[in-house]
């Protein structure tokens, strides 16, 4: 067993890709008090502030960096739907965000809620929304990938959901909270390592 040292000032963390090659049997809508809104023109600054809501807890940063230009390139291509779950107050409260640039496949792109609302069912109405978007019309497959900076629940979640692991890789990045995107107090499970405080 060989341990491959990541240098002070970065991130590693194993992803795993997971997939479904069948459409699951239709089932109840669970209940929520949440409900779904289409993001038809996603302005960025609105989507970064819900990316940010609910993934700086698990150090989401890719959609972060990219300029207005960038971004828009991505969450305004007709083939990426974005979803916001919202709350009773009309609050954005989760991200569900589906890319189908790729023939036959479904990608669920992202898929979170805020952490106050994780671990009291409202996952299952997400997915089970997810599932009703993402399985149409040319689909073969749907896909989603997790990491271990993920919520310690995610992977067990989305095999719950009925998909399959069929790959994994490290990857290693700068730490978000060292190059300005992310506060440093984000993600306290993760610890920093400051490659000044080490000189």
């Amino acid at each position: 067993m060989t341990l491959i040292p990541v240098t002070a000032g970065e991130i590693a963390t194993v992803v795993t890709s997971l997939r479904m090659a069948e459409r699951p049997p239709p089932r109840p809508l669970p209940s929520s008090p949440l409900r779904l809104v289409h993001w038809a023109t996603p302005r960025p600054d609105a989507y970064r502030a819900l990316f940010r809501r609910v993934g700086a807890p698990w150090l989401w940063f890719s959609r972060l960096v990219l300029d207005d230009e960038a971004l828009l390139t991505i969450i305004a291509n007709p083939a990426v739907e974005v979803h916001a779950a919202v709350d009773r107050q009309g609050i954005e409260v989760g991200l569900l965000e589906l890319d189908f640039r790729a023939p036959a496949l479904c990608e669920l792109s992202f898929f979170a809620l805020v952490p106050e609302l994780v671990g009291k069912g409202h996952g299952r109405w997400l997915m089970a929304q997810a599932m009703a978007l993402g399985w149409r019309r040319g689909i073969e497959q749907v896909w989603v990938h997790t990491c271990t900076l993920d919520h310690p629940a995610a992977l067990g979640f989305y095999r719950n959901a009925g998909f399959t692991p069929y790959v994994r890789a490290v990857e290693t990045f700068s730490d978000p909270r060292l190059i300005g995107v992310l506060p440093r107090d984000a993600a306290p499970q993760i610890p920093l390592l400051d490659p000044e405080a080490h000189q």
